[in-house]
């Protein structure tokens, strides 16, 4: 099904549509059964699977403690999954630290996480904590390990269900190779519903 836009379809009775796409027969008095349509504004994205998902552009400011300039931060954000998609890689070795600072407080009731390493073989522990006071403390959700060994093992996917009301700060501790050795965080997706 096809939607005419307002301003494609002719103000008089009679008039041609020159230059346009004919209207289905039977549809003469297309001005009478207008679609009626608004654009809403919404914080608010559909992802692929059709849930929704925060634009997290739209109600919070993202902290990090670095970012390589190929890889910025905003890949993390920017909806492309699975393997080959763009990501965010810390430009130190060493353990990394992501903030999300929200607007107003939000509430979660999941967080997915994917994280891709095509070269490194590696053991990346990712801690996700919360905050309800501004940022002042944080109380840790949960802890993750994912083993990566290229070119077998190397994109993880997790999604988790969690019940949080007034957050105010997301925060995310990742170690990048739990082992010790020298090595950059990643981080390809994170999304919130």
């Amino acid at each position: 099904m096809s939607v005419l836009v307002a301003s494609e379809i002719p103000r008089t009775r009679g008039q041609s549509f020159e230059g346009r796409v004919e209207a289905p027969t039977g549809l003469e008095n297309m001005e009478d059964q207008m679609l009626r349509k608004q654009i809403l504004t919404t914080h608010q994205t559909m992802s692929d699977h059709g849930t929704a998902e925060k634009d997290i552009a739209a109600v919070a400011t993202v902290l990090v403690s670095s970012e390589d300039p190929r890889h910025p931060i905003d890949h993390a954000f920017d909806g492309q999954r699975g393997p080959g998609a763009s990501r965010w890689i810390a430009a130190q070795s060493g353990e990394q630290t992501l903030i999300l600072a929200f607007d107003t407080p939000q509430t979660i009731r999941k967080i997915l996480v994917e994280v891709e390493e095509p070269e490194i073989s590696r053991t990346q522990e990712m801690a996700v904590s919360i905050s309800q006071d501004g940022g002042q403390t944080y109380r840790e959700l949960m802890r993750q390990e994912y083993n990566f060994s290229p070119p077998g093992t190397t994109l993880e996917h997790e999604e988790w269900s969690i019940k949080a009301d007034a957050i105010s700060h997301l925060q995310l501790r990742i170690k990048p190779d739990k082992g010790g050795k020298a090595g950059r965080a990643t981080l390809t997706t994170l999304a919130l519903e």
